[in-house]
């Protein structure tokens, strides 16, 4: 078991629609997972938020995500193209993403697992669906999976 003192990991979720960021930001309080939350708005946002550039270069504006969570379709930049110039950032590459998309385009499947994505999740059409997979998500990655920041699990078989 994780000990209590454990600091929560942030969650950085990049998509341009804000609804769509309300919704899974609500969705991930359903699923019960109290970690820290950070949002961008596209894939140029998402690159100045790992970077600390721009408006994140003021100390502590910009946590280390544990985990993002990326739209792909998305402006100035799109979740393909910020995937490939995160997972070839030697400083950004362990940091796992997951694509939480709209899309059923099996090209984007391939493409992204091609680029070095973690999870690819199709988004469901209701909120509750998207509760369900958000929960089963978390688990997995929270509860059983070993995050390279050190942010989680129990510190043994490193």
């Amino acid at each position: 078991m994780p000990s209590a003192s454990v600091e929560p990991i942030t969650i950085l979720l990049a998509d341009d629609d804000e609804e769509d960021r309300e919704l899974t930001r609500d969705a991930l309080q359903d699923a019960r997972l109290a970690n820290e939350m950070r949002f961008v708005v596209d894939g140029q946002d998402l690159m100045d938020y790992l970077r600390r550039e721009g408006r994140y270069a003021e100390e502590g504006k910009a946590p280390r995500p544990g985990i993002i969570l990326l739209d792909l379709n998305m402006p100035k930049k799109d979740g393909r193209e910020a995937l490939a110039e995160i997972k070839s950032d030697p400083e950004l590459r362990r940091i796992p993403v997951i694509v939480l998309t709209t899309s059923k385009d099996e090209e984007d499947v391939f493409r992204t697992y091609d680029l070095g994505v973690n999870s690819f999740i199709t988004k469901p059409v209701t909120f509750a669906g998207l509760v369900e997979v958000l929960g089963t998500w978390s688990r997995y990655w929270f509860e059983l999976v070993e995050l390279p920041n050190g942010a989680l699990g129990n510190g043994h078989g490193h």
